[in-house]
C-alpha cells in the first residue's frame, strides 16, 4: 500500500490538450456550449487559481457553497480519517457521524427535528414534497397533495422539485413536470406585482397566500415551500413580516410550512439559518452546499420530532418507502462536522452578518450609476439590479459584457441567467466568510468599473 503522503504525479498536457479533452467528454452544468471554459487546479481562502497561473476572487463561493473559504486542509484530514475506517454503509443502518450531525443539527435550528440524509438540495426537497404527502395521508387527510411556491423561486432540477421552481426558462422543454404546484407572486418590492409603493403596501403578497389556499380548496393543500429570501431567482429579500404572516396562514389552515435554506443555511443571512431573521419556526427545513461547505456531497431534509412519530406507526406501508445509496455517506457527515466546527470555533456566521454590512456600504456608490437600479443584501449575499436607461430589466448581454470584465479584473461573479425570460438581469456576490475587507474593495472596484464602462460603451 502506498504512504498517504505520496503525492500522484501531474497529469502532463499543454492547456489546449486539456481543452481538447474537455471538448470531447465534458458536458458543462447550465451552460451554452463553451469551448474555452476555465480549468481551475486549486484554491485557497476566497480564490481559485486556473491551469495557466490565473488567480479570481471567487465571489459567489462556487455556486453560493463554500462558506469557509477552499483549501480547508483540516475538513480533508476529517475525510481522510473517515475512509480509513468507514467509507459507507447505507442509512438503513446508523453510523457515529450520521449521528453526531443529526444532533448538531437540532442545535443548530433550535428545536426538535428528525434529520433524513440525501445528496443535494434537489434530493432534500424531494423527499420534503413526499413527506408532506405521506404525514396528510397518514393523518387522515389524503386528499391533501398540492404545493404552493412562488415565482422566481428556485427549488431544484428533478421533476417535483423543478415543478416547485418557479423559473419558467428552467422548465423550457421538460414539461410537464410534477403535478400539483401552484404559484404566487413573489415579494418584489422594487417592481411590487401588486402595483404597490412602500407607503401603500399593505403585505398583499403575504396575504395572497390565504386567497389560493382557500381557492385551491384548504383540503388539498400539504405544504407552503419558499426560500426566506429568493436567491437564484433574483436576490429577492421579503419585508420583515412576510414570513411570519405567511406561517400564521399555514397554521390557520392545516397546511405544512417547509422552508427551503440550501443556500440561505450556515449562515450566509448572518443566522445560522435564513428563517431565524424572521422569526418563525418550520414544519420541515431543506438544506444542502453550506452544511459541508462543497466538500463532499449531502444535504438534509430536517422534520419536526412530532410530525415523524406519524410514519413510526405499524403498517407495510407507513414507514417512508424512500432510500438514497449516497445521502448520509459517513465521509460526508464526518466533513460536515468538521465544517461546522470551524463555523463556530472561527465565528464566522457573525462575520458572514458583518462582512455583509460593510460589502453593502463598499457598494453603494453603485446606485449613482444609471445601469443600476436596485441592490438588495440578506446577510453575506447581495443582488444587483441592472437596468436599461428606460428602467426596464437590462439586456442579459449587458448583464455579460459586466461579468466579463470582471473576469478579466480576477473577479468572479454570478447572475440569475435561465430563470424568468426577461428579468435574466441581476448580478449575484456570495462571497466566502473568510473574504478579507480588502478583498471586498477589490469585488466592489471591479464592479464599480465593469458598470461603468458599459454606460460608456452605451453611450
Amino acid at each position: 500500500m502506498s504512504s498517504v503522503n505520496q503525492q500522484s504525479q501531474p497529469v502532463s498536457g499543454t492547456r489546449e490538450e486539456w481543452l481538447e479533452k474537455d471538448r470531447k467528454y465534458v458536458w458543462h452544468h447550465i451552460s451554452p456550449h463553451n469551448d474555452h471554459p476555465m480549468i481551475a487546479v486549486s484554491g485557497e481562502g476566497s480564490w481559485i487559481t486556473d491551469q495557466e497561473g490565473a488567480r479570481y476572487l471567487d465571489a459567489m463561493s462556487g455556486l453560493w457553497c463554500v462558506n469557509v473559504g477552499h483549501g480547508r486542509e483540516e475538513i480533508a484530514k476529517s475525510a481522510y480519517e473517515q475512509m480509513k475506517t468507514l467509507a459507507y454503509i447505507p442509512m438503513t443502518q446508523s453510523h457515529e457521524p450520521a449521528i453526531l450531525l443529526a444532533e448538531k443539527l437540532n442545535d443548530w435550528l433550535e428545536g426538535p427535528y428528525r434529520i433524513f440524509f440525501s445528496n443535494s438540495g434537489s434530493d432534500a426537497n424531494e423527499v420534503a414534497f413526499k413527506i408532506a404527502r405521506q404525514f396528510h395521508h397518514q393523518n387522515g387527510q389524503p386528499t391533501r397533495h398540492k404545493f404552493i411556491s412562488r415565482h422566481r423561486a428556485y427549488h431544484g432540477n428533478s421533476m417535483g422539485a423543478l415543478g416547485a421552481t418557479g423559473q419558467a426558462a428552467r422548465k423550457i422543454k421538460y414539461e410537464p413536470l410534477g403535478v400539483g404546484f401552484s404559484h404566487v407572486p413573489p415579494p418584489y418590492c422594487y417592481r411590487c406585482p401588486f402595483g404597490k409603493s412602500k407607503d401603500s403596501c399593505g403585505l398583499e403578497c403575504a396575504a395572497i397566500y390565504e386567497e389560493v389556499i382557500r381557492w385551491e380548496g384548504p383540503e388539498t393543500v400539504a405544504a407552503v415551500i419558499m426560500e426566506p429570501v429568493i436567491t437564484g431567482g433574483g436576490m429577492i429579500v421579503p419585508p420583515p413580516d412576510y414570513m411570519r404572516i405567511v406561517q400564521d396562514i399555514c397554521q390557520r389552515y392545516g397546511v405544512l410550512f417547509i422552508v427551503d435554506e440550501v443556500i440561505c443555511g450556515f449562515g450566509r443571512s448572518g443566522q445560522r439559518f435564513g428563517h431565524q431573521n424572521y422569526g418563525v419556526q418550520p414544519d420541515i427545513v431543506t438544506m444542502a452546499k453550506g452544511m459541508t461547505s462543497a466538500y463532499a456531497p449531502l444535504s438534509a431534509t430536517a422534520v419536526r420530532a412530532d410530525l415523524y412519530d406519524l410514519f413510526r406507526e405499524s403498517g407495510d406501508d407507513s414507514h417512508f418507502r424512500h432510500v438514497n445509496t449516497f445521502g448520509g455517506n459517513p465521509v460526508s457527515c464526518r466533513v460536515a462536522l468538521a465544517n461546522l466546527e470551524i463555523l463556530e470555533q472561527e465565528q464566522l456566521v457573525s462575520r458572514a452578518a458583518v462582512l455583509g454590512r460593510i460589502l453593502g456600504e463598499k457598494l453603494e456608490p453603485l446606485l449613482q450609476l444609471p445601469s443600476v437600479g436596485d441592490i438588495r443584501l440578506f446577510g453575506f449575499a447581495c443582488g444587483i439590479e441592472m437596468i436599461e436607461p428606460d428602467g426596464s430589466p437590462a439586456k442579459a448581454e449587458s448583464v455579460m459584457k459586466v461579468l466579463a470584465h470582471c473576469k478579466q479584473a480576477g473577479i468572479l461573479v454570478g447572475k440569475n441567467g435561465d430563470t424568468v425570460p426577461g428579468f435574466a438581469n441581476i448580478l449575484t456576490l456570495s462571497p466566502p466568510f473568510v473574504t478579507t475587507e480588502e478583498e471586498l474593495d477589490l469585488i466592489a472596484t471591479s464592479l464599480y468599473n465593469a458598470l461603468g464602462s458599459l454606460h460608456d460603451y452605451q453611450n
